[in-house]
């Protein structure tokens, strides 16, 4: 693994081993952790500035990521359902069903009720826990929304994509306060920005807090306030245009929840998280394209091939760093993580407890993250579908594609970042190796719940293995209206 580390010219040894203490004591320390999570939807690789952005801008962002541990390779799911539910969890989709595409609105499903959540565990911990924004781990039973999966509180949508201005799907309003259906105008990240610093401001001092805040932006549909839209207009195209307006308006709302913990006195105490669901929409069907006007995708995801939606690296490696003032040096690593990651290093963080009663796929990343340790993984499994699956072990990647036609693909990531090399012939026992791997984990999953619900759309959307998303996949079939619980 390699870590770069930032330090000031001027400071002595001393201070050094001092800074060293701190961070070693940080577990151990008696005061727990604040905790934001922040999340950004369909996000790009390189569409923050912190990656190298050449046409947009997120100054707030990249001050964050240059302060704290910039991850180069933290692997989420292709998709906002899975990469959710793995956050949640501590734990491969593939585990309770939820492996395969997201849910849509006419269905039913949503993360088993039975599985563990961050926001339990942290809850048990002594922690308030907040949500607002997004949620999309399932809508249709009250059973599944955020307040009855272990948040005090929840502020926001249940369903994978509204309108950013009516938060209408289909005609369906999807906007609530702990269950109180709302009505509401204004721009969906500046509404639960403001939420998110009012809670920030009337957190009491004796409780730790988690603050769970998933951004719609940048997922379509592409609105932004016109003020945002006017910095871009360098930008020739409309549709990244407005792309770049969104991320804009998300990086001033992390602006606006730092400046609420530093008025707070918090700042200092509180970790703070920030990483992308999945890769950007890059490509676009040709298909799909017409149907859209031949508009081009929005995203970049360089330097890597791919697209939300696909087990490539563009698909799957999420743009993000964490970020906690002394306890963390600023750097860069190149470490394998996982989102699955995430829960039981902040359930150790806060002394809470991870389930014992199912199988924990994350690991406890913190060494790596704050002491310089190797990561505690050397394989990571990007998904076990029943038609495609794809696994990385040290610098080789396999991607199983099982649909026919069928196709083995196998990368070496050292020397190809890009995977335009396939060297599954010439690595046979490679591929073999990495084939038994991929197996083992797909016989312990579970059966999809979205193929087990939706196999007329399936055979309608995903023709093939090479079939790239258009980015408006969250609104199901045409149509279709959201299966939303019945208002009193």
């Amino acid at each position: 693994m390699k870590i770069q580390k930032v330090f000031r010219v001027a400071i002595c040894i001393p201070v050094i081993l001092l800074a060293a203490a701190t961070v070693g004591a940080a577990v151990s320390s008696t005061k727990k952790p604040n905790i934001v999570i922040i999340v950004a939807d369909d996000l790009g690789y390189s569409d923050v500035g912190f990656n190298n952005a050449k046409d947009m801008k997120t100054p707030n962002l990249d001050t964050l990521a240059s302060q704290g541990m910039h991850f180069k390779s933290l692997y989420s799911q292709p998709f906002c359902t899975p990469t959710r539910a793995a956050l949640m969890t501590g734990r491969y989709p593939m585990r309770y069903g939820l492996q395969t595409f997201v849910i849509t609105p006419g269905q039913k499903y949503g993360l088993n009720t039975e599985e563990t959540t961050l926001a339990d565990a942290l809850k048990a911990a002594g922690y308030h826990t907040y949500a607002v924004g997004k949620w999309h781990l399932g809508h249709a039973d009250e059973k599944y929304w955020p307040q009855n999966r272990g948040f005090d509180y929840f502020y926001g949508c249940s369903l994978g994509e509204v309108d950013f201005y009516t938060k209408e799907r289909v005609g369906v309003i999807d906007w609530q306060r702990n269950g109180e259906h709302l009505k509401e105008d204004g721009y969906f990240t500046t509404l639960i920005t403001e939420d998110a610093v009012r809670l920030i401001d009337e957190q009491p001092a004796d409780k730790p807090f988690f603050l769970y805040m998933a951004h719609l932006a940048v997922h379509a549909p592409y609105q932004a306030p016109q003020k945002y839209i006017d910095r871009f207009a360098h930008i020739k195209d409309e549709t990244r245009r407005i792309y770049a307006a969104m991320a804009a308006a998300m990086d001033d709302s992390v602006a606006e929840v730092l400046k609420a913990l530093e008025k707070k006195g918090v700042r200092d105490n509180t970790i703070v998280l920030f990483l992308a669901d999945n890769g950007g929409i890059a490509e676009y069907d040709p298909a799909m394209a017409k149907g859209k006007g031949e508009k081009p995708a929005p995203a970049t995801n360089t330097p890597f091939r791919g697209s939300k939606g696909g087990l490539y690296e563009g698909g799957v490696r999420s743009a993000s760093f964490i970020n906690w003032p002394k306890h963390i040096h600023p750097g860069t690593t190149e470490g394998i993580f996982h989102v699955v990651d995430i829960m039981p290093t902040l359930v150790k963080l806060a002394g809470g407890k991870m389930p014992a009663d199912k199988t924990i796929d994350g690991k406890d990343i913190w060494p790596a993250i704050a002491e310089g340790k190797p990561s505690p993984r050397n394989e990571v499994l990007l998904n076990a579908e029943f038609h495609r699956g794809a696994v990385r072990k040290g610098n080789w990647k396999l991607i199983k594609n099982a649909a026919l036609p069928s196709s083995v693909e196998l990368y070496n990531l050292a020397e190809d970042i890009g995977e335009s090399h396939n060297l599954a012939e010439q690595y046979p026992d490679k591929v073999k190796a990495l084939e038994k791997l991929l197996n083992n984990y797909a016989k312990q999953s579970k059966g999809s719940l979205f193929l087990q619900s939706y196999m007329p759309f399936i055979q309608d959307d995903f023709k093939s293995i090479e079939h790239v998303f258009e980015g408006n996949e969250d609104a199901g079939e045409p149509g279709e209206k959201p299966a939303l619980p019945s208002r009193n």
